[in-house]
């Protein structure tokens, strides 16, 4: 069992919530030993604590779901990145959760899609999950996010988080911080929508979050044909780190924290 988390956190060394879940398997196991040697009865106990995580999930994506809808208002166009919805999570997701409670509750709002270059979730995952919810909106690529809030059309940013630092720093799909910035300059509000799990306050600030690097092949090729020079040089971080500075708040499903955030998550994670 112990091997096995660890496989599985090297998949995804920047998303903290993995570790989470899989140190909380181990310890259930670790405990369940302590009290039996019958691995029938081990098993059981992992799959009951596998389906508790599951359902922790379930409401919490639906409580940041509510906390978030809060900062939508009828009438609002929003933009996203990257897949945070029912796809990426057990319950509605955690970034396109307010989208969903929000429109649920008859508010009119209409959504900007990025792609998400390169492995186009937004493009592939979002647009699908959006469409099936009947939440109107439009697909754009990555690179058309400031030209869309220089002319006024967004309202809001809402993405997700694969870690956040003890000072609010987030790390994010690749693409998030330049979103942020571009977000920045035009006074457009930042909300970054995770639940406590990702909350990593061993970590000072984002500096220290571990990125993954993923293949070059997902950069000099599309859906196997390439469309880059044979033996090109490539740069491929999953994620980058957008400062604390650049987030206006963090909805948690413990309640939406605001800066100081070295203080507030602080409190919140006590909680969790």
């Amino acid at each position: 069992m112990y091997d096995v988390g660890q496989l599985l956190c090297r998949t995804r060394p920047t998303a903290v919530n993995l570790f989470w879940a899989t140190e909380r398997m181990q310890r259930r196991m670790q405990q369940a030993c302590q009290e039996t040697s019958s691995v029938p009865q081990v098993v059981a106990a992992l799959k009951t604590e596998a389906q508790a995580i599951a359902a922790e999930d379930v409401q919490a994506c639906w409580q940041m779901g509510v906390y978030g809808a809060e900062l939508i208002a009828d009438g609002d166009t929003l933009l996203t990145h990257c897949n945070a919805g029912a796809l990426a999570a057990t319950g509605i997701g955690t970034a396109l959760a307010p989208i969903y409670v929000a429109a649920r509750s008859g508010k009119r709002i209409h959504v900007f899609v990025d792609e998400t270059r390169p492995i186009l979730q937004g493009a592939r995952l979002t647009a699908w999950e959006l469409q099936q919810e009947g939440v109107p909106l439009t697909l754009i690529t990555d690179n058309m996010a400031g030209h869309f809030m220089r002319l006024g059309k967004i309202r809001a940013v809402f993405v997700g988080a694969d870690r956040i630092a003890a000072n609010g720093d987030v790390a994010n799909k690749i693409g998030t911080y330049s979103l942020a910035v571009l977000a920045h300059a035009h006074h457009i509000p930042l909300y970054v929508v995770a639940p406590c799990s990702t909350i990593d306050l061993a970590l000072s600030s984002g500096e220290h979050i571990p990125i993954e690097q993923r293949k070059a092949e997902e950069v000099t090729t599309l859906y196997g044909t390439p469309i880059a020079p044979a033996g090109v040089a490539v740069a491929n971080p999953a994620f980058d780190v957008t400062p604390h500075p650049y987030i206006t708040a963090i909805i948690t499903e413990k309640g939406i924290v605001r800066p100081p955030y070295q203080e507030t998550l602080s409190g919140i994670h006590t909680e969790h």
